[in-house]
């Protein structure tokens, strides 16, 4: 396994340059309602609207935190790098894995300690924190949401070195863990199993500030061979039993669909009742069966082999997005990136967002060896696909790594400028008041200060201001009041800014503006 390696200062300063503007001193406020006094008649086009995340896994420490055992320290200094490295790139979240095994990553009453953290099951980091809480805080101070990933069925990884402890699943209810290839796996079809990762998401939900909840494409295992390459049934042999003699009509591949079904639904039922305002995530595998559509032609079947009704999940609505792992090459004509993304398209009769996972890892000199250009053009063509609306990458430690100047590819191309991140008006009403504003200029740069109006408060701001016949962007998170606005190497100064607060939900209020320089000034 690789070190990560974060993205480097002296990379971040060839990426983002940053040159300081001579701006003419003036002052201007902006009411909290009416007109903008000094705005132009003709206003800022909508920001940009799309998801830009990373994966952040913890299993086998592929990202976070680089190898079990580092001091909390160490720990914490590794995340911030991750979060400002998503920063500089202009994603707008991460999602962290922080239940990779009957685990947790977090203080928790119902899991053990992960290894991956301590480097033994059960050990609290020492001297104590709060992992989660730490990366909670520090995302949302660098305008980053959040989304935390749990895996609700897998007991034990092969990577894993420490021995089960007391008070792990897998010894206070043996009964429902059952030993699979290398793996220890919950049984879905258990009502103790669907319980109990019930409570472990709403526990985060209840006590943590995250934005979004997510699973990805674990149900149940993927199929394990014996020596002679006969596929082996999974073990689950007692609550199908106890199915069929408590009335069970459906045949045991249904049912076992129907397991994991029951488990989706009420992960949205739930999560929404707890906290509306909290995103549901799937990361499915990216091909529902062969097939679908006819020119996809693969030997692995999801709803056959793991169980799992995708499609069914995506046209009933039973998540906010969905982001099937689309892990194939624009050109692979068996598995095209741009077909099945058009595939998953027209299945979302709910109009729920459409996030695609790319294989971003690929990129990678240790796997099979993408260039960077085709994590570009995929970004591009999910772009150019009516309903989807972003793009989440496995993993975080392909930009850390920046093979193929992956980096400066996407902050040159598709990256370029921020994103806000779409707007999910299902999840409530509203928006925020429009805000009080005022400009400064002191030592040749614009001073804006911002103050929030109206009962919601905002999550993000926007500011956008024109520099010649180009619009730029920034978008700032909403806890700032103050913001030290530069014109880019070459760029004329802002004459006027424009802001806008953004809730958590993407909602969009009205804009104020206000003169950050005196006409004619440059």
């Amino acid at each position: 396994m690789l070190a990560f390696a974060f993205i480097r200062p002296s990379l971040l300063r060839r990426v983002l340059p940053i040159a300081a503007a001579m701006l003419s001193a003036c002052v201007m406020h902006v009411p909290a309602s009416g007109p903008s006094p000094g705005a132009s008649a003709e206003g800022p086009p909508p920001v940009r609207r799309e998801f830009r995340a990373a994966w952040v896994a913890s299993v086998a420490n592929i990202d976070w935190p680089s190898r079990p055992g580092l001091a909390p320290e160490r720990q914490r200094a590794e995340m911030v790098a991750i979060l400002d490295s998503a920063a500089a790139l202009h994603l707008n979240a991460v999602v962290l894995q922080v239940r990779p095994a009957a685990d947790a990553l977090y203080p928790s009453a119902l899991e053990p300690w992960s290894e991956y953290l301590t480097g033994e099951q059960g050990k609290a980091p020492d001297p104590a924190y709060d992992p989660l809480l730490f990366a909670v805080q520090e995302a949302h101070r660098r305008g980053l949401e959040l989304h935390a990933w749990f895996n609700p069925y897998r007991a034990s990884h092969p990577t894993e070195k420490s021995p089960v402890v007391a008070s792990h699943i897998a010894r206070t209810h043996p009964e429902v863990v059952k030993q699979y290839g290398k793996y220890l796996w919950m049984d879905p079809g258990e009502r103790l199993v669907q319980d109990r990762s019930m409570a472990v998401i709403l526990d985060v939900v209840r006590r943590y500030d995250v934005d979004g909840v997510h699973i990805d494409d674990y149900f149940y295992p993927y199929p394990e061979k014996d020596s002679a390459g006969a596929r082996v049934d999974f073990p689950d042999g007692p609550s199908w039993t106890r199915y069929v003699q408590g009335g069970g009509r459906l045949p045991r591949d249904d049912w076992r669909r129907e397991n994991v079904n029951l488990f989706i639904r009420r992960m949205y039922r739930e999560v929404k009742a707890a906290k509306p305002w909290v995103k549901v995530g799937i990361s499915p595998f990216g091909i529902w069966r062969p097939r679908n559509p006819e020119q996809i032609v693969t030997s692995f079947d999801q709803y056959a082999d793991l169980y799992a009704d995708a499609r069914l999940w995506m046209r009933e609505g039973w998540a906010d997005y969905f982001s099937p792992q689309l892990y194939w090459r624009i050109a692979a004509t068996q598995q095209s990136y741009p077909v099945l993304l058009r595939w998953w398209s027209e299945q979302n009769a709910h109009g729920r967002h459409l996030w695609p996972g790319n294989f971003t890892s690929q990129v990678m000199p240790t796997e099979a060896t993408w260039p960077a250009a085709e994590i570009v053009a995929q970004v591009n063509a999910t772009r150019g696909q009516a309903g989807a609306g972003g793009n989440v990458h496995f993993s975080m430690k392909a930009f850390g790594m920046n093979p193929d100047s992956l980096v400066e590819k996407l902050l040159a191309g598709p990256y370029a400028e921020p994103a806000l991140v779409p707007a999910s008006p299902w999840l409530y009403a509203g928006a925020p008041g429009r805000p009080r504003v005022q400009a400064r200029s002191v030592d040749g740069t614009a001073s804006i200060h911002m103050e929030p109006t109206g009962r919601d408060r905002p999550t993000w701001w926007a500011l956008s201001w024109r520099t010649g016949s180009t619009w730029r962007t920034e978008v700032l998170p909403g806890h700032l009041r103050d913001y030290t606005l530069r014109a880019r190497t070459g760029e004329a100064s802002p004459a006027v800014v424009w802001v806008r607060a953004v809730d958590r939900a993407g909602n969009e209020g009205p804009a104020a503006s206000v003169r950050a320089a005196a006409p004619g000034a440059s």
